[in-house]
């Protein structure tokens, strides 16, 4: 029984770093806002979120969310969530939105 039980805490623990990201630099702004993941989001100020819930396909959302970050001036945005709602055909999505780093 001990060894499953170290095993096992083993196992738990080395998922645990899974988590765990490295800080990345995110891409030089351009003139739209980037997506960035949430290594490169260290250091960026946060500006606020967005979401969107549109008729059409995950890409739909998608292209939604990032033309909500460039309408509110943000450089990058994240993308959390992009997932059909219970009436099919429809998505909804949520972004967090960052500025420059100063």
């Amino acid at each position: 029984m001990r060894p499953s039980v170290a095993l096992l805490t083993i196992l738990l623990l080395s998922g645990c770093s899974v988590l765990k990201s490295t800080p990345q630099p995110p891409p030089a702004p351009a003139s739209h806002a980037v997506e960035i993941n949430r290594a490169q989001s260290t250091g960026l100020p946060r500006l606020g979120s967005v979401s969107v819930s549109v008729r059409g396909s995950p890409d739909d959302a998608q292209r939604a969310l990032a033309a909500k970050a460039n309408a509110a001036g943000a450089r990058y945005y994240q993308i959390l969530l992009v997932d059909e709602t219970t009436v099919p055909g429809m998505w909804y999505g949520t972004a967090i939105l960052y500025g420059t780093a100063e």
